[in-house]
């Protein structure tokens, strides 16, 4: 099983995108347990994580986007999300989701994200 994060476009500073990793072959029982996390990774740099999620609801973020993103899931559709607001140029990357289960990580293919000013 691979993910497939979307959403990414190009927007201005101060725009908003919604990223989404659907994860339907994840069987049920093991999504709605699972650690749901969003990374990003800019040119020349790590992947850094700036949201996760635990099964229990509980959520951290980086502290760059605290307060400008939001990560939530979606445990019928099986889908992670993650609602960028008041983006900065500093937020381009390519973000990719990231879903942790008792029995295997899964990474998703990245969306890139592009924030000019």
């Amino acid at each position: 099983v691979q993910l497939q994060a979307s959403g990414g476009g190009s927007v201005q500073a101060g725009g908003s995108l919604k990223l989404s990793c659907p994860a339907r072959r994840i069987i049920l029982s093991e999504f709605v347990r699972s650690r749901m996390a969003w990374y990003r990774q800019a040119p020349g740099k790590q992947r850094d994580m700036v949201a996760q999620m635990i099964s229990g609801g509980s959520t951290t973020y980086e502290d760059s986007v605290k307060g400008r993103f939001t990560i939530s899931r979606d445990n019928a559709k099986r889908a992670v999300y993650l609602q960028m607001n008041s983006l900065e140029p500093e937020d381009t990357a390519v973000y990719y989701c990231n879903i942790g289960t008792s029995s295997r990580d899964y990474w998703g293919r990245g969306t890139q994200v592009t924030v000019s000013s």
